[in-house]
């Protein structure tokens, strides 16, 4: 099913009375245009994600949920940043739940079931707030039915254990992204051959491949070797802020070529400059210079909320419901709706859809692989 279009629909009932044509006026008569104000914008703002609300790239409640044992996400949760009704009031229509387990994790695996088993049963506790997304059609139709499309994922590279059957088996519970990060023998300090066939494979199934934090050879080898594009579910400009999982320029420019998208993170860490406070303008320069460096198709938002009450926050965006006070601040410095929406939506609703096509062209010529990390690095 196709999204839902962009312009809005003639919803004038039929045989309504034209309005009488207005009289001519003395140009000396006409009252001032009012300038535009704060509450304008956020009120344009609230309005233009309702049209094309946020596609958001990284969300951590999975693991914040184990720290807030008590509950309650439908009705508010003062005590995470993240619950159903922020994320309404935010204008989020899709999310990325990440399930990555901590590097020095001793059951890693483990770890990423209980978080994914979590979120399963949050969407299908709330039919009427979230949709389990598995595809770009459900993409779509959660977002026609007025319903948050919940991807699952990324997934961090440990917690496959070396072992292309886990990446089948969460693929068949659903998890459609996996995270390259450092920490196993086939992502560091590059990809191995067993990395590049767990590359293949993740083509092969229509899984996202996240490079937030991927050591310098292996994203080079995994944008040389995918023939999807990939993404960076959390990210923003090296060259503004120097952080292990921001993006240099040299990277961005090579996600651009390739097709891919940086999703922009609002995480104070990974936009703070000169060690002053961190703000809604903090993240807008990351976005825009992250947009000049990639491109304007290929940049997009990480709210990387899912903290519990207390964490280090952005000002202006300290919780789910503030994306309207982000895009108040781009259409201050001169962005078109178009531009939003691109940012908003679009450009990561396409790569979902361009790696789902890559899987479903690949399927027919590749079967399952069946190489181990014996066989291909003799580990």
């Amino acid at each position: 099913m196709a999204d839902l279009q962009d312009d809005p629909q003639n919803t004038s009932a039929v045989g309504e009375l034209d309005p009488p044509p207005s009289a001519p006026q003395d140009p000396d008569d006409a009252p001032d245009t009012a300038p535009d104000t704060g509450d304008d914008r956020l009120d344009r703002a609230r309005d233009l994600l309702a049209a094309h609300p946020v596609a958001d790239g990284h969300n951590t409640l999975a693991k914040a949920l184990a720290q807030a044992p008590w509950h309650d996400l439908e009705v508010g949760e003062s005590s995470l940043d993240t619950d159903l009704p922020r994320l309404r009031a935010g204008g989020v229509g899709a999310q990325f739940w990440a399930l990555t387990s901590d590097p020095g994790c001793p059951d890693p695996a483990g770890a990423t079931l209980e978080r994914l088993d979590r979120i399963r049963t949050l969407v299908a506790a709330s039919p009427e707030w979230l949709r389990l997304a598995l595809t770009a059609g459900d993409l779509a139709d959660a977002r026609n039915c007025g319903r948050i499309a919940s991807f699952l994922g990324p997934v961090a590279a440990h917690a496959l254990g070396n072992s292309l059957g886990t990446l089948r088996a969460l693929h068949v519970l659903g998890v459609r992204a996996l995270a390259l990060t450092p920490g196993t023998p086939w992502t560091e300090p590059g990809l191995s051959r067993f990395g590049l066939e767990v590359v293949r494979e993740s083509n092969r199934l229509g899984i996202l491949l996240d490079l937030s934090g991927a050591a310098p050879a292996t994203w080079r080898r995994t944008l040389d070797a995918s023939k999807a594009p990939a993404l960076l579910s959390r990210s923003a400009a090296a060259s503004l802020t120097q952080h292990p999982l921001n993006a240099s320029d040299d990277l961005l420019k090579a996600l651009g070529r390739q097709g891919g998208v940086c999703l922009v993170s609002f995480a104070p860490e990974q936009i703070e400059r000169g060690g002053t406070g961190v703000s809604v303008r903090d993240v807008a320069d990351h976005i825009e210079r992250v947009r000049e460096v990639a491109g304007p198709t290929h940049v997009g938002l990480s709210g990387t909320y899912g903290l519990i009450t207390g964490a280090p926050r952005t000002t202006g965006l300290e919780d789910a419901s503030c994306y309207p006070t982000l895009i108040a601040e781009l259409l201050d410095r001169g962005w078109t709706d178009s531009e939003v929406a691109a940012l908003t939506w679009e450009n990561l609703a396409r790569v979902i859809r361009d790696v789902e096509f890559t899987a479903r062209a690949t399927a027919p010529r590749r079967a399952a692989s069946s190489a181990t990390i014996e066989d291909l690095d003799g580990v």
